[in-house]
């Protein structure tokens, strides 16, 4: 059994190699100049590995790690970098053998989508690899998230955003106020977009999004959308001159990427204003040093100069809340703001321990929306314009 497992996925591995030699599409001269060097890279992974085939060398790759183990923090820099720690995934090891197909069924798939000049989600993508290896039951993925990982390997081996292997994530983001843009040819005024916003697409890059026009003097991102439509209705955007995005949460990779574009292309300062909870922390790591999953493309998404405005510990006794609106932190809670306190971007800074042993020492957390208990516009008429006068924030 464990022999025909071999031939069926050796057969299968193949079949994706022979699949990816470069096509005349792909050379064409109308093809983007990031598409072309995607496209090298994708070529070069598969030539390595018919160079090793051919020399009757047992095929493999090394895939990078991403794992806490081998990430660290650029004091210098002041983000989070990988390291250059790989695992080797061999075709001939009957533990690996399927990830090694699925690895080269992804990069094929992804160059198919450079050459045909298109674009499809990572759940598009896993429909378009997905199939029952031939003669046999098994298929080439069980569900989603047997695919999801494979992405991120294909990403960082051939060191390209998942966005340049033409592969979007559903949309999660709105962007409002002082800017103008072209988004693949049309133009987009962000302070005619009423009470929607500008959806931030998955794929913000430079040959997609052009800015053009910007009247703002800062980004103010906020953690969730309910907490924008507020400064949105109230048209803080405009009275405060600013760019006012949120990210629906944890901002996924299309949000973060258009705040670096943002604060590194046009200078613009970038304040968050999140939850007083260890989430909320986190949030604003991942903004501001990155994130470990994604250290490899730390230096186009991490933005060290982003500043924390808000919600603080202090925030209960300043704003003079009431205990109606406190959260208890719960066991999970204390050990998460631990594990952050212990961060080495977080650990030498003492307003940031100081800020952690505050809500711990408060035992309870706090969402931006307890300041509507104070006027339900308290948040963007008296909160924040106050914070960016005292600039009162935290590194």
């Amino acid at each position: 059994m464990a022999t025909r497992k071999k031939r069926i996925t050796k057969k299968a591995t193949k079949k994706a190699v022979q699949k990816a030699k470069p096509s005349k599409a792909a050379t064409a001269a109308k093809m983007k100049d990031a598409d072309k060097r995607t496209l090298t890279h994708l070529t070069t992974l598969a030539d390595r590995v018919v160079k090793v085939a051919k020399a009757a060398k047992d095929p493999h790759l090394d895939i990078p790690q991403r794992s806490l183990g081998n990430v660290k923090y650029n004091k210098t820099k002041r983000f989070i970098e990988m390291g250059s720690g790989t695992n080797r995934r061999e075709l001939f090891n009957l533990s690996q053998a399927k990830s090694y197909m699925q690895t080269l069924l992804v990069a094929n798939g992804s160059k198919k989508l450079i050459d045909e000049g298109k674009t499809t989600s990572i759940r598009g993508l896993y429909y378009l690899l997905k199939h029952s290896i031939e003669g046999t039951k098994e298929e080439t993925f069980d569900d989603q998230a047997d695919c999801d990982p494979i992405i991120e390997d294909v990403e960082v081996t051939v060191n390209a955003l998942r966005e340049e292997l033409h592969l979007y994530a559903q949309k999660k983001g709105d962007m409002v106020g002082e800017i103008s843009l072209t988004d693949s040819g049309d133009r987009i005024d962000c302070a005619r977009m009423g009470s929607g916003g500008y959806g931030i697409p998955s794929i913000v890059e430079p040959d997609v999004i052009q800015f053009d026009k910007c009247d703002a003097d800062f980004v103010l991102h906020v953690e969730k959308d309910t907490v924008w439509q507020r400064f949105n209705e109230d048209k803080f955007w405009r009275t405060h001159k600013c760019i006012l995005t949120h990210g629906g949460g944890q901002p996924p990779r299309g949000v973060r990427r258009m705040l670096h574009r943002l604060h590194n292309e046009l200078n613009l300062p970038v304040y968050c204003l999140l939850d007083n909870d260890p989430w909320g922390y986190y949030i604003y790591s991942v903004i501001k040093q990155g994130s470990i999953n994604l250290a490899y493309e730390s230096q186009r998404m991490a933005i060290p100069d982003a500043r924390f405005l808000g919600l603080r510990s202090k925030d209960y006794d300043r704003c003079e809340l009431t205990p109606s609106v406190t959260i208890n932190l719960n066991d999970n809670d204390v050990k998460r703001a631990k594990q952050i306190m212990n961060y080495p971007w977080f650990e030498k800074k003492k307003a940031w321990q100081k800020e952690i042993e505050g809500m711990l020492k408060n035992g309870f957390k706090l969402e931006v929306e307890a300041l509507i208990s104070k006027d339900i516009s308290y948040v963007t008429e008296e909160y924040v314009p106050a914070r960016l006068k005292e600039g009162d924030f935290l590194d």
